[in-house]
């Protein structure tokens, strides 16, 4: 399941998983614990060349239950650390360096191989798993992926979130290496006028027509 900041990825896919029983994998958590690991070690998040040359040294564990899908650095629990603001505005920088995305893109499709998962991201379906069988990709209006981004977080306003929610759709889809794409087989969900219980029967729809 791929799409912007703000779609419903990570709820949506969850709660499909938990409803079939599968695992869940959220790829965005991967890349937002390196670039905390990096923010904490004062690596220059402005040098890809500098990013680069620590790719390799964190050591991350992905718990993969939709109930308690949790993120582990070095053996230290990160899945709060991981949601900062701070985190948020590197985490494109970061993500757009290829040896980050090698090591990670591998490292998903080891996790993926092991069978019964559902996979949120956003080059699931263009990249790390282009032979899914069932690929979604999900968007809203800006307004409302503003809303629900604000309503998660302490502290913000809707226009800084939108504000913040476009830069990064610019730096991710126009990124050299994987951007932001839908794959040509995919199937499109606008969850704009949705609530999560209807994203999820929606998915759970598309799912059963390709099954």
């Amino acid at each position: 399941m791929d799409g912007p900041s703000g779609s419903g990825k990570s709820s949506a896919s969850r709660g499909v998983a938990r409803a079939l029983g599968l695992r869940y994998l959220d790829t965005g958590a991967m890349y937002r614990a390196v670039t905390w690991w990096m923010l904490e070690r004062g690596v220059d998040l402005t040098d890809p060349a500098a990013i680069a040359a620590r790719a390799l040294d964190p050591v991350l564990t992905m718990g993969t239950d939709p109930d308690a899908p949790a993120v582990a650095v070095d053996g230290a629990d990160a899945a709060g650390p991981i949601r900062t603001s701070e985190v948020t505005a590197a985490v494109s920088a970061v993500s757009a360096v290829p040896e980050v995305r090698r090591r990670l893109v591998a490292e998903q499709r080891e996790i993926i191989g092991l069978g019964g998962i559902v996979v949120e991201g956003r080059d699931i379906g263009t990249v790390v798993a282009p032979d899914a069988p069932v690929k979604i990709y999900l968007t809203a209006s800006a307004e409302a992926r503003a809303l629900r981004r604000t309503a998660e977080l302490v502290g913000t306003t809707v226009d800084a979130q939108k504000a913040a929610m476009a830069r990064r759709d610019t730096l991710d889809s126009t990124r050299k290496i994987d951007p932001l794409a839908m794959a040509a087989d995919a199937v499109e969900l606008d969850t704009t006028a949705l609530n999560l219980e209807e994203v999820i029967a929606a998915v759970l729809r598309v799912i059963k027509e390709k099954a």
